[in-house]
């Protein structure tokens, strides 16, 4: 019998190390940074027998960063490898189909039109993201469809970054009616600084990433089966269309919600689910995981190098991820050609 590469028991010993590796960069970046503390003085602070400047530390500026770069990263971790088993191409993710653009352009409108009159809530953020995301990615998939025909997974990512150059151009445009503060923030955001490390904006996130994360890793089977292709899946009986809407909507949930508080993450989206297929697999009951905790590991990872390392300035952690990525990227494209 042929020794297959991957198995269920590899799987399993893969996501249970990457979950280890995420608690142990976690408790490092808690005890690391401009005021450090000492692992029995955070440990202190987790028993309740901290001082306020050692609580203050802990419990209102780094804890909350580290729970949400976590957040960010199992969300965006997930929405691109759905997209790219739905497309079937290694290239897809939220970015490369223009919901980054989608998404990204309803923050602005929130920063232009609702912030700047004070009354927006802590709520409004995700949920436009959410919606421009979701308006973008439906209006991809009306202007790629064909009756009677397939869906091209080629013409949705070409119509994609059509799109995204016109919401780009919007953007820009916008941009001209932003004052120093609010172009400062979304230079940020772009850049991807984890802007929304508080506890308000981590309780709508972690139940949002949470329940959709159970939902894909719930779906794992229909993703196998329509990775396969939409003939064979119908063929076994599986109802394409409603499957893919519902896992498509899903995925672009995931990641409008979580760049929205945690700002433009969406290279991690395309390189989590390359790692991840290299270590376990193209199974989704493992890979769903698996590409969930690549994020969160390559986010807390690069949050930690911006706190604890000396770059000569306040470096947001989207652009350390994209040095981290980039050379890691480039070896997988020459490895493919």
């Amino acid at each position: 019998m042929i020794k297959q590469r991957y198995t269920v028991q590899r799987g399993i010993i893969v996501n249970i190390v990457l979950m280890v590796l995420i608690l142990m960069f976690a408790v490092i970046s808690m005890n690391s940074g401009k005021m450090n503390l000492s692992p029995l003085e955070v440990l202190n602070v987790l028993l309740g027998n901290g001082t306020d400047k050692q609580n203050l530390i802990v419990f209102d500026f780094r804890l909350p960063r580290i729970t949400l770069s976590i957040l960010v990263g199992l969300g965006m971790g997930a929405a691109g490898v759905v997209m790219q088993s739905l497309l079937r191409n290694d290239m897809a993710s939220p970015g490369t189909l223009g919901i980054s653009s989608g998404s990204g352009l309803f923050v602005l409108f929130f920063v232009v039109f609702i912030a700047s009159t004070g009354k927006g809530s802590f709520i409004a953020l995700p949920l436009l993201a959410f919606v421009g995301g979701l308006l973008a990615a439906g209006l991809i998939f009306l202007l790629s469809y064909r009756r009677g025909r397939d869906i091209s997974p080629i013409g949705l990512i070409l119509t994609g970054v059509a799109l995204g150059s016109g919401y780009e151009a919007l953007t820009t445009f916008l941009t001209l009616k932003l004052n120093d503060s609010q172009m400062d923030f979304m230079l940020h955001w772009l850049a991807g600084s984890l802007w929304g490390a508080d506890w308000r904006y981590i309780s709508v996130l972690a139940p949002w990433v949470l329940i959709l994360l159970g939902y894909i890793f719930y779906k794992s089977r229909i993703l196998n089966t329509l990775h396969l292709g939409n003939q064979t899946a119908e063929g076994l009986g599986l109802a394409v269309k409603r499957q893919f809407l519902g896992l498509s909507i899903a995925a672009v949930a995931l990641s409008s919600g979580s760049v929205a508080v945690g700002g433009s993450f969406f290279f991690v989206g395309l390189i989590a689910p390359h790692v991840a297929r290299k270590l376990v697999g193209p199974d989704h009951k493992l890979l769903v995981p698996a590409a969930s905790l690549t994020g969160g590991l390559v986010v807390v990872l690069a949050d930690t190098i911006t706190r604890t390392v000396s770059l000569g300035g306040d470096v947001p952690t989207g652009i350390v991820i994209t040095v981290i990525s980039v050379p890691y990227f480039l070896y997988l494209l020459s490895k493919a050609n």
